[in-house]
């Protein structure tokens, strides 16, 4: 098993958003997560990602247990740190580095991670360039080979993100993460990034995708959760799910985007 969770729990203040997350994920699944705003998705995912420390419950990744609530080493942040790179996140606003060209966003967190280990300490410049070739393998794949010396500011909206895409996937998380990707897209932007995660999924890339694109969850997803109020009210595959709903309340969800598919 890929990825194990089991009574994910976490409250803001006297506020629970999730209420008892359990997830099972398999190498190569594609799980997209829908549901209302405020349901807990976005919570999920940074718990997952340790931005947000979870009230009970544990997370493991191929057996490993990275996180375990009735641990003491929950509060190591040494650890955690350690344990959040079989994640990586690509956020809703990108959350690039002004300051930084799209290369150098790209490479800038293997730099950091480098400089503490031996074979950096031994020979500097083939770990620079180790890291500098797979960032241009990166953006090449991105479709951004000729933008890598561009700034943030000098690039669409489509191109940040498939830089935070390129940024994430440089730190070879098990599992990628997504959080409504293209939520700060115009239309005509979202199916450049839509394109570059379904041929991700056509890679077997692990992936999470926290989005609003019905269409889109249905199309690339192995699996999908449909969450309500902290909880997972349903999840299936996508044809049974988006065509055979069984709770009510997702049928409720789901009723504007099946309407469409009637049309």
């Amino acid at each position: 098993m890929m990825l194990e969770v089991r009574n994910l729990r976490k409250s803001f203040g006297d506020t629970p958003i999730l209420k008892g997350i359990d997830i099972q994920m398999d190498k190569g699944e594609v799980l997209s997560i829908i549901g209302s705003s405020g349901s807990g998705k976005t919570t999920l995912l940074r718990c997952l990602n340790f931005l947000e420390k979870p009230d009970s419950g544990s997370i493991s990744v191929n057996g490993e247990i990275l996180y375990d609530a009735s641990s003491p080493a929950r509060d190591n942040p040494e650890i955690l740190r350690r344990k959040r790179l079989h994640f990586g996140l690509v956020f809703q606003n990108f959350n690039l580095f002004p300051q930084y060209t799209a290369f150098e966003n790209v490479t800038l967190a293997n730099l950091l991670l480098a400089k503490n280990t031996d074979a950096y300490r031994q020979n500097k410049s083939a770990v620079v360039e180790a890291i500098s070739e797979d960032a241009h393998r990166l953006l090449k794949q991105m479709g951004l080979s000729d933008r890598e010396n561009n700034y943030p500011h000098q690039l669409s909206g489509g191109q940040c993100q498939r830089v935070a895409i390129a940024r994430a996937l440089a730190l070879k998380p098990d599992i990628l993460c997504f959080d409504e990707p293209t939520s700060a897209l115009d239309p005509e932007l979202t199916g450049e990034v839509l394109r570059v995660i379904r041929g991700l999924a056509d890679q077997r890339m692990t992936m999470i995708i926290v989005t609003h694109e019905m269409a889109f969850a249905r199309d690339v997803s192995s699996r999908v959760i449909f969450m309500d109020d902290g909880l997972i009210c349903e999840q299936g595959a996508p044809d049974q799910l988006f065509n055979h709903p069984k709770e009510e309340r997702t049928k409720q969800f789901l009723q504007p985007f099946r309407g469409q598919q009637t049309v």
